[in-house]
């Protein structure tokens, strides 16, 4: 956010000089204005033309398509209007060189005048505000390693969120086996030892009961 700022700032003062410059001298008490843009491709004469059709008409361009960077805060369109009042400047001073055989700076103003350093700082000033903007921020990424889709355990056909989680297994049960029955003659086996099968059944010795004797409305027992 301060980047985006701070480069702002410095953008928006490059394009203000820009389109400055082309009310000051910027050779031998011409202003810039005075420069039609087709005699940056023809040469220069001595010509004089108004402010719609000299190098002010580019760098107003210039200056529009800043505002819009900024606006967007895009860093391309902030450094395309760099790279067109430089690319203007660096013209001029190419064909004011061939016209004047070579380009002098005096301090009586016979040479190049502040209007030239306006828009070459300016330019300067709009490429340095492209490279400290930051530019728009993408959406949120997930961190390295972590997954912004939906995570499918193997074996599943449900999917699960992430971090993967297991369904719980089957709890433990205790074991369904009936419990011993007590042995008719010995009673139950004590921490289920062994339990004697039908032939030892068969062959235990039974109980002797005891006779009570003879009792009245029964016959003895034999």
């Amino acid at each position: 956010m301060i980047r985006n700022v701070l480069g702002s700032v410095l953008a928006l003062a490059g394009a203000a000089a820009a389109v400055l410059s082309p009310f000051r001298d910027w050779y031998d008490g011409r202003l810039g204005r005075q420069y039609q843009i087709d005699e940056l491709f023809t040469g220069i004469i001595g010509s004089r033309s108004g402010p719609m059709g000299s190098v002010f008409l580019a760098f107003l361009f210039a200056a529009l398509l800043t505002v819009v960077g900024v606006v967007l805060r895009s860093r391309l369109l902030v450094a395309a209007a760099g790279v067109v009042v430089l690319g203007f400047t660096v013209l001029w001073m190419v064909r004011q060189g061939q016209a004047m055989g070579a380009l002098t700076v005096a301090g009586d103003g016979s040479g190049l005048q502040e209007g030239v350093a306006y828009a070459a700082g300016g330019g300067a000033l709009l490429l340095l505000g492209a490279l400290v903007m930051s530019g728009r921020q993408g959406g949120r990424h997930p961190a390295r390693g972590g997954h912004d889709q939906p995570y499918e355990a193997p074996g599943s056909e449900h999917p699960d969120t992430w971090p993967p989680t297991q369904e719980p297994g089957p709890s433990v049960q205790t074991s369904t086996l009936p419990e011993p029955e007590p042995d008719l003659y010995t009673g139950p086996s004590p921490g289920g030892g062994h339990r004697p099968d039908r032939q030892d059944q068969d062959t235990a010795p039974h109980p002797v009961v005891p006779d009570e004797g003879p009792q009245e409305g029964r016959p003895p027992r034999p």
